[in-house]
């Protein structure tokens, strides 16, 4: 058996955590106007190491960490004062975040203990509207016009890109309808039994959030307006 001293332990150890991450890239997914944070997954940034972000396909540096001294360029040129960089990590933290903050940002690390780089593809999207139902009471049953037994009903967003809407019934899907990078107005119809005691809603949804309104049959076809319900005749 041979023993290796413990010094040569410590630096394999850290040749690990700094040199096993070489070119790795990480999908980051956040809504406008959250926040996000970026990690090193550095423990501890030592006081000889050097952490720089850079931003974009030519990638501008925005933040460095060296010498225990942090460097944030003409960063504020494009995010503000909407950066933010831990000293004691490196890692880098975007607040009040904006579509115009999508992109990729690398992160490179550089030590005496190893060297990492790093890319993050960081996808901002709008935060969602409630979708809004609207009913056509001349469809309606009523005293005049019993025989009529079904609602005619449209689900409709506005300013909306990268999503999709679609009708349920239950936990049912009915019908959907999807858009990606133009930002329009979507509309999806339904007809419906007025009788009908079924639940059913329109849910708008991205990849990382929903919006749900859920319908009121017998307020909508009978003329009423609820929170979240509009009638048009």
């Amino acid at each position: 058996t041979i023993n290796i001293p413990n010094k040569y332990s410590r630096l394999c150890i850290f040749c690990n955590v700094f040199g096993g991450d070489t070119d790795v890239m990480k999908s980051v997914s956040v809504t406008e106007g959250d926040s996000v944070t970026l990690h090193t997954d550095v423990t501890e940034v030592q006081r000889d190491d050097q952490i720089l972000w850079m931003f974009g396909p030519k990638e501008n540096r925005i933040a460095e960490l060296y010498k225990q001294m942090i460097d944030m360029f003409s960063s504020n040129e494009t995010f503000g004062d909407r950066l933010q960089l831990d000293s004691f990590t490196g890692s880098l933290t975007i607040r009040n975040i904006r579509s115009t903050d999508s992109g990729l940002y690398k992160l490179q690390i550089r030590s005496n203990r190893g060297n990492s780089d790093k890319t993050f593809n960081v996808t901002v999207y709008a935060r969602l509207p409630v979708p809004v139902i609207t009913g056509n009471s001349l469809n309606c049953p009523s005293s005049e016009r019993s025989s009529v037994s079904t609602c005619s009903l449209v689900c409709s967003v506005v300013n909306v890109s990268h999503v999709t809407l679609s009708w349920y019934k239950g936990s049912s899907l009915l019908s959907s309808i999807s858009v990606s990078d133009l930002s329009i107005s979507l509309s999806l119809p339904l007809e419906v039994e007025y009788q009908d005691k079924n639940s059913y809603s329109c849910v708008l949804n991205n990849p990382i959030s929903n919006q749900t309104q859920h319908l009121d049959i017998s307020g909508l076809c009978q003329g009423m307006t609820t929170s979240g319900f509009v009638n048009y005749i």
